[in-house]
């Protein structure tokens, strides 16, 4: 996993925590920001139920997210206000793959994963076809709080799912379609930019052609 967590993403500057700095406005500059998406932080900046969002993390403002990444995954969430590389990542024609691991209650048949390869029925349209294989629980992965509910006598299996589109709750859906319920879903990378090391509440702004 070593060699995944290198991109082509120049690191710029690396933060971790606000330090009690004010917002930054920086008009008329690219700004690309990737951040280490805690559990149960909104994917905004402001809430109106006082629930933890990005203002709590990143001082930037005019920067948006990139795609979806609920409320109770992790991972790699990109914000710019750079609107073709918004659609480069987002947008299903760009065919732009997104790395997620997954990790699921149960242990998924070949069978099971063939359906996720050859794309899933759900109620909003067919997914497009996407590469899942099983995997070890990743060397990288951060302890989760609160950590997941599991069932002693059922046992867990991680997945390494590459999507191609990005249908609200997919890989959840997805997992759930097949058998498989999702216990704790983190996104890896996006394209060619990954997590890049950032533990959870991290972010740094990059510089990205």
């Amino acid at each position: 996993m070593a060699n995944q967590l290198k991109n082509s993403a120049k690191p710029r500057k690396h933060h971790t925590s606000l330090a009690q700095r004010k917002p930054v406005r920086l008009r008329g500059e690219r700004k690309v920001v990737i951040f280490n998406k805690p559990f149960d932080v909104l994917v905004q900046f402001t809430d109106e139920n006082g629930r933890k969002t990005l203002k709590d993390f990143i001082p930037i403002r005019d920067i948006y997210a990139a795609g979806r990444l609920d409320r109770d995954s992790e991972g790699l969430l990109v914000l710019t206000n750079d609107g073709k590389l918004q659609a480069k990542l987002t947008q299903p024609s760009k065919n732009t793959g997104k790395i997620y691991y997954a990790q699921v209650e149960g242990v998924p048949c070949t069978a099971a994963l063939q359906q996720f390869r050859d794309g899933l029925a759900l109620k909003d349209g067919k997914t497009l076809p996407a590469q899942v294989e099983i995997v070890e629980q990743p060397e990288w992965l951060w302890e989760r709080n609160p950590p997941i509910r599991e069932r002693q006598t059922i046992p867990t299996t991680w997945l390494r799912i590459t999507l191609f589109e990005g249908k609200n709750r997919q890989v959840r859906r997805m997992t759930a379609h097949i058998g498989y319920p999702t216990l704790r879903l983190i996104r890896f990378s996006m394209g060619n930019i990954t997590l890049d090391n950032l533990l959870p509440g991290e972010w740094k702004e990059i510089n990205f052609v």
